[in-house]
């Protein structure tokens, strides 16, 4: 167990201390902050032309422009731009040291090669956590400190729906809670492809192409997509929106993070047994 550990906070060290695991914080913090000075000075004119067909159907009043809306708001646009940040870090954790030939030196270790594939995969979700928790601190932290609290006006496939301010944080917490899982799913993907390629780049290109694939396929109302899409981990990735709803669709949301996790455990577990019969020596 100690060698485990040993392992596994060598691989983080190592995934952290990359340059391109700083791209993630930047990324997100300047689009936190830019989407956040947009709305400080113009968004009463953008939120108006939002809700100008709205007003003629219902009184609208209170500070609409809050820090929920804009968490809302930024957590929408960056749904995007994360999966390719995680894939970024987590798509070469084996491909890029067996491309540079440092694995044949990590695979002289006497832990097994399922702990070491599994240490790169939990630096990998680790590297994910953080990610989060910097999305948590500038989407909802410091949207409070600049806009303040207030209810949320959440826009939905169904129309619209007012969650007051306190009723809200339980719903963030688990928000971010089902945005984990599903870049654990990323995560966990990356990791598969790295365990079956040797070049750096290519895993972390096959991941964004096929969520590219699974998202198209999603967006077409066909009857033959119809039966693979509730299975697709795309079609739950945005699941956390379904908190914002009222009333919760309780039932999607279980079903979503049960699809979610699924496909985890079948990632690791593919990545598992082609690390155990990768052959190293070529």
């Amino acid at each position: 167990m100690q060698e485990f550990i040993a392992i596994l906070k060598n691989e983080i060290i190592k995934t952290i201390r990359r340059p391109r695991s700083f791209i993630g914080f930047a990324v997100i913090s300047f689009i936190c902050l830019m989407l956040q000075f947009a709305f400080l000075h113009d968004g009463k004119e953008i939120l108006a032309f939002v809700t100008q067909q709205l007003e003629g159907l219902f009184d609208m009043q209170g500070k609409l422009v809050n820090g929920n809306l804009i968490c809302f708001i930024v957590l929408q646009t960056l749904i995007v731009q994360m999966p390719l940040l995680v894939a970024l870090v987590t798509g070469d954790l084996v491909s890029g040291e067996t491309s540079s030939g440092t694995i044949r030196f990590l695979l002289t270790r006497p832990a097994s090669r399922t702990k070491i594939v599994i240490a790169k995969w939990l630096a990998g979700i680790f590297y994910t956590v953080l990610l989060l928790i910097v999305l948590g601190v500038f989407a909802l932290l410091v949207s409070h400190m600049m806009f303040g609290n207030g209810d949320l006006m959440a826009m939905n496939s169904e129309g619209m729906a007012i969650i007051r301010a306190d009723d809200i944080v339980w719903r963030w917490a688990c928000a971010f809670g089902i945005a984990f899982l599903a870049l654990s799913v990323v995560a966990s993907l990356a990791t598969m492809l790295s365990c079956m390629m040797d070049n750096s780049i290519t895993p972390i290109v096959s991941v964004m192409a096929i969520i590219i694939v699974f998202t198209i396929i999603g967006m077409f109302d066909i009857p033959s997509f119809d039966l693979i899409k509730p299975f697709l981990f795309t079609t739950h990735m945005i699941s956390w929106r379904s908190l914002f709803e009222d009333p919760i669709p309780t039932g999607n949301i279980i079903f979503s993070c049960v699809v979610l996790f699924a496909h985890i455990i079948l990632f690791i577990g593919v990545s598992v047994f082609i690390f155990n019969r990768k052959d190293i020596t070529t």
